[in-house]
């Protein structure tokens, strides 16, 4: 027994010292709300309400941003051709959500929580490869539908030759060229399904088809992801964070930025700095300076921050009920263009029906014209074989008068040759006769002469 309690002793003792030196395992990471993207984002741009997509993101990247274009490149990843961005917040707008232009504002980024290797479209012209930042609310069927695909300013050109190098924006083309490109283009609808996910990405150019034109061997990156934000390409392996974002929709405190800049006080894109650090330590200051003032002092300043937190909140709420009486009118404008584009188009459809219909009159006059022209051909065939049989009918006849004609003339003849055979016949028998006569003639003379010498004789005697 007392065996029994020392064993059990040693095995809680040696239980209870692995206990102290062993780590706990790590929790396996959950699934992250938008939240990330509200803090992780702000020190590099300016979140704003926009009217029709809610929280938006403005970057502090200079007037001449533009997404899938500026400061990065493409590389090849098991997910297809990858947007590496050099962007320390690369990591999110690039790969998350949407982009869509705005006159005033610029580029502005649209959270969404699928992650994908690059949101663009994707097309091919002889020489060249194309791209362009997807729409908000579109879909990679929507993306691949000739609707959508019409030209605009916001695709990136470049000679198919230099596609897949990593100073690929030294040989964007020209924009003057990119509607002349556009217009001898096709859809690359090539796309790669992870099932992992249970989503389709669009993949772009082939492989074997880049490795052809650039005359380079195209070989994939590994594909790891971080555990921390941001993105990297080194030693073949393109490092990204990745986590699982959860849709807003259920939460019972929606995630939201902790700094909204007012509609009005957006600055323009000739004013933004390319860092985007300028606002994070602004900020940092301010609260430096807050926090050694003196109590009434931090009270008084707190108020006025209330206070102008509550204007700058009117004035935001004055401008988005502004932004809405224009989005409004704009949607009315554009209904009403619509309409009269429906319009036109109907008109255009009831003239080409109306063409189209007097183009088949048209014909089948002529079809009818031709057949009539082929009857009377064809009449004109017969009438002619008529009279070419009459024709051959008549010099038959002919031929048959002719002969009988020459029958009856040689019966003619023959009856002339008769007659004056016959003649000639009786001649001869008259001669006949007369010899005969003369014979006759002459033995009576002979006979006479005889009884004359018969009698001399007699005398004679």
């Amino acid at each position: 027994m007392k065996s029994y309690i020392r064993v059990l002793a040693i095995i809680t003792a040696l239980v209870m010292f692995q206990g102290l030196f062993t780590k706990p395992a790590a929790a396996q990471p959950s699934s992250v709300s938008f939240q990330v993207f509200y803090d992780q984002l702000s020190p590099y741009g300016q979140w704003i309400n926009h009217p029709n997509y809610g929280y938006v993101w403005i970057p502090d990247a200079g007037p001449d941003f533009a997404p899938y274009s500026s400061n990065g490149y493409w590389v090849l990843t098991d997910y297809g051709w990858t947007w590496s961005s050099d962007y320390e917040w690369g990591w999110a707008p690039f790969h998350y959500g949407r982009w869509d232009f705005d006159n005033y504002y610029g580029w502005f980024w649209i959270p969404d929580n699928e992650w994908g290797p690059a949101w663009v479209t994707w097309r091919r012209a002889e020489g060249y490869y194309g791209w362009e930042p997807m729409g908000p609310g579109i879909t990679i069927g929507m993306s691949f539908g000739n609707n959508y695909n019409n030209y605009n300013h916001h695709w990136t050109f470049v000679n198919d030759r230099y596609f897949g190098r990593n100073d690929l924006n030294r040989y964007y083309v020209n924009q003057n060229d990119h509607e002349r490109i556009f217009r001898n283009s096709t859809i690359i609808n090539n796309t790669y399904n992870d099932n992992r996910r249970q989503i389709k990405y669009v993949s772009g150019p082939e492989r074997t088809e880049v490795r052809k034109v650039t005359g380079r061997n195209i070989s994939p990156v590994t594909f790891q992801e971080n555990s921390v934000p941001g993105q990297k390409v080194q030693n073949g392996v393109f490092r990204t964070y990745r986590p699982d974002v959860r849709s807003n929709k259920g939460d019972q405190k929606p995630p939201s930025p902790a700094r909204v800049t007012n509609v009005q006080d957006v600055r323009k894109p000739s004013e933004r700095n390319s860092s985007g650090l300028q606002n994070k330590n602004t900020g940092q200051q301010q609260q430096n300076s807050t926090k050694q003032q003196p109590p009434a002092e931090r009270q008084n300043t707190v108020n006025k921050q209330n206070e102008t937190n509550q204007q700058n909140a009117v004035k935001q709420q004055n401008a988005i009920n502004q932004q809405n009486a224009l989005d409004r009118q704009k949607e009315a404008q554009k209904q009403f263009t619509i309409k009269q584009q429906e319009a036109v188009k109907r008109q255009n459809e009831i003239t080409r029906q109306n063409a189209e219909k007097q183009q088949n009159n048209t014909k089948q006059q002529q079809d009818v014209v031709k057949q009539q022209t082929n009857t009377r051909q064809q009449q004109d065939v017969v009438k002619q074989q008529t009279n070419t049989r009459q024709q051959q009918d008549v010099v038959k006849q002919q031929t048959n008068t002719k002969q009988q004609q020459d029958v009856v003339k040689q019966q003619t003849n023959t009856r002339q040759q008769q007659d004056v055979v016959k003649p000639q016949n009786n001649t001869k028998q008259q001669n006949v006769v007369k010899p005969q006569n003369n014979t006759k003639q002459q033995n009576v003379t002979k006979q006479t002469d005889v009884k004359t010498n018969t009698t001399t004789k007699k005398e004679e005697h």
